[in-house]
């Protein structure tokens, strides 16, 4: 991939409202959908909330004694979920910080959790199994095990379909119907990290060969691009399904999904280069209705980015000291924007 370098020496746009800390590695981060609160899971257990206006820790959860590895909002809900390497999917009361219930994952080691957008149901990945519960905690469904561990799961937006990503294949199912696949998109290799463009046209993966796979989900069709410096885990796209951004080194990566009749096929994507050079990304967000996108990586630095803005398209920039940022996660307004450091550092910024 050849690098074009399009670093601006515009305002920073990337305003520091308020930092704090979790006990030690911030491995995760999830707003409240009124954006009034967020919550941040160390890696070693414990989730904090705080008053996202202020900074002020309102509950710190016990977490998963083993260790923490993924938390979820309910939307339009009071219910954070939280899993680990205890077996157990927590579901905490965000209001008293109390547990309301703990159910079983599955596997001694569970690390995806996400809910349905209605916030009426739960989904959960541990090992080659994955669970899907109501909001008050019943067993919905258990689909069948997968052939390898489930790296992710994402819900098809407008559908109550879920994907499952694991060594193969990416699985569909219709976890409020059935156990049988929906469809099953076989691939040899082994993927590790899934985003569905909103629309729900367009299914993207990064994988372990340092590639990204792009499925057209109703057709099955699918294309492939290479060239990353590592294996690729950060994918975010842009609102209106166009632009897919990903990792898989130090530079930003932006593939336009509409630049042919193949999509990005034969295209040459927009790279953004700000990052240290040895220094590979860690996380990746795009706003939900914006055009700004976040980046994070292990020279501890946060970039705003406004990718079509050929005269600068970096905006904003913050540098944690000591530590990798570590996790990135928008406001539901997309006004603020939190980010997680592996000291334990959290801050939250404006970004206008």
């Amino acid at each position: 991939m050849a690098r074009i370098n399009i670093f601006g020496k515009a305002e920073n746009r990337l305003r520091p409202v308020w930092q704090a800390s979790v006990p030690d590695h911030a491995i995760a981060l999830a707003w409240a959908p009124d954006g009034a609160r967020l919550a941040v899971a160390a890696v070693s257990g414990p989730v904090v909330i705080f008053d996202a206006n202020t900074g002020k820790p309102l509950h710190q959860l016990k977490g998963h004694g083993f260790g923490t590895a993924a938390l979820s909002w309910q939307p339009n809900g009071n219910l954070l979920a939280s899993v680990g390497q205890d077996n157990k999917v927590r579901l905490w009361d965000t209001a008293s910080g109390q547990e309301a219930m703990a159910l079983d994952a599955g596997a001694s080691w569970a690390e995806k959790v996400v809910w349905h957008p209605s916030g009426q149901f739960l989904a959960t990945a541990a090992g080659k199994k994955v669970k899907v519960w109501s909001a008050a905690g019943e067993l919905v469904r258990e689909l069948p095990p997968q052939a390898g561990t489930v790296m992710d799961l994402k819900w098809r937006p407008g559908t109550n379909h879920l994907s499952l990503l694991a060594y193969g294949a990416v699985t569909t199912y219709d976890p409020l119907a059935s156990t049988d696949p929906v469809k099953v998109l076989a691939w040899k290799g082994s993927p590790l990290a899934l985003a569905w463009s909103p629309d729900g046209k367009i299914l993207a993966h990064g994988n372990q060969d340092s590639t990204v796979h792009f499925w057209y989900y109703d057709e099955s069709r699918d294309l492939q691009m290479w060239g990353y410096r590592t294996k690729v885990r950060e994918l975010a796209w842009e609102f209106s399904s166009r632009y897919l951004a990903t990792g898989g080194g130090p530079v930003v990566c932006i593939w336009d999904c509409q630049a042919g009749p193949n999509g990005p096929e034969g295209s040459k994507p927009t790279m953004l280069v700000g990052h240290g050079e040895e220094s590979n990304l860690t996380a990746l967000a795009y706003q939900s209705r914006g055009f700004l996108l976040a980046s994070a990586a292990l020279d501890g630095r946060v970039i705003l980015w406004q990718p079509t803005n050929r005269k600068g398209a970096q905006v904003g920039e913050f540098q944690f000291a000591g530590g990798e940022s570590s996790a990135l996660a928008w406001s539901p307004d997309d006004k603020s924007l939190a980010a997680g450091c592996g000291t334990g550092a959290v801050a939250v910024f404006r970004a206008g």
